[in-house]
């Protein structure tokens, strides 16, 4: 049978399609044997025609391009504790009517790699939250809002016959943020060691996590969060773990595994602008007010 256009082939299938499923509903009411509803259908349907092609729908090009320059580019700020100020751009739409622009950029949380902000591969496997707080002109200011750890660094520490020690703790810094440190260490062989299993026992864990949560409560309570961040990326508090566990159990590979900001303080802009302003800006030269300059007296007449 030839069909003159593909519109009477699709009504052609479906016919045949409702008169099968009404053949198959009369035949499973029967006392015969009930064959499976697809193969039924299968033998019913018509092969597809080779006519029929699927044209994908048009895209709006004059409605994307409209969109497009609804929207602006902003800078994004990093603070004066990295040595990358310029992180990079973030886009955003245009202020219209009750819809402001810094409004949707406050509050924006962005992740980049330490190694970007530090421009050293050593810190590739860090990975820096910065959230905008304020908006100054095409500027976002950011903060610092928590730190991670890749996860290929992570399961590359992972070997066979050790022990992992993991202990977290919330601490509370002097300018009022809270923040829960996850750390994470291995154990290793000893100097002289022949044992293949570097093995601790319990009671070596034990001793290993308070000795963890003593020294993250000690470093973090004693200093504010700009303070707390520079002992983050050399890993000021994981060296002074693995020195401080020495003599419990040998460990490797001691890190602050994450960190997340529970609770901070009310927003503060001056603090923020200081925690922005750079370290090596030009102050200008100090004056010597006890000269023996003097300035020449106005002529009357040249």
């Amino acid at each position: 049978m030839e069909f003159e256009s593909d519109e009477e082939l699709l009504a052609d299938q479906d016919i045949r399609v409702r008169k099968g499923i009404n053949q198959i509903s009369s035949n499973n009411l029967g006392t015969g044997p009930r064959t499976p509803a697809t193969t039924q259908l299968s033998s019913i349907l018509l092969p597809r025609s080779k006519d029929v092609v699927y044209t994908p729908p048009r895209l709006n090009t004059r409605l994307d391009a409209k969109l497009w320059k609804q929207t602006d580019w902003y800078d994004i700020k990093a603070p004066s504790t990295f040595d990358v100020r310029q992180v990079g751009k973030t886009l955003v739409n245009r202020t219209q009517g009750l819809k402001n622009a810094n409004d949707a950029l406050k509050g924006r949380v962005l992740e980049i790699s330490l190694a970007d902000l530090h421009k050293n591969e050593e810190y590739s496997f860090r990975k820096i939250k910065l959230r905008v707080d304020e908006v100054q002109g095409k500027n976002c200011l950011t903060n610092f809002h928590g730190m991670d750890m890749t996860s290929d660094k992570l399961r590359s520490m992972v070997r066979k016959w050790q022990s992992i020690i993991e202990a977290h703790v919330d601490v509370k810094t002097t300018d009022g943020y809270l923040l829960r440190l996850f750390a994470v260490a291995f154990t290793k062989k000893g100097v002289h060691q022949v044992k293949k299993t570097t093995y601790a026992q319990s009671a070596q864990i034990r001793q290993i996590r308070k000795k963890m949560f003593e020294i993250m409560t000690a470093q973090a309570t004693s200093c504010d969060l700009k303070e707390l961040v520079h002992k983050f990326i050399p890993e000021l508090i994981g060296a002074e773990i693995e020195k401080a566990c020495k003599s419990i159990y040998p460990l490797r590979d001691v890190f602050i595994r994450k960190v997340k900001i529970l609770k901070a303080p009310k927003f503060d802009l001056g603090k923020l602008l200081e925690l922005h302003s750079s370290a090596d800006n030009e102050t200008g030269a100090k004056v010597d007010r006890k000269g023996d300059f003097k300035e020449p007296e106005v002529q009357e007449s040249v």
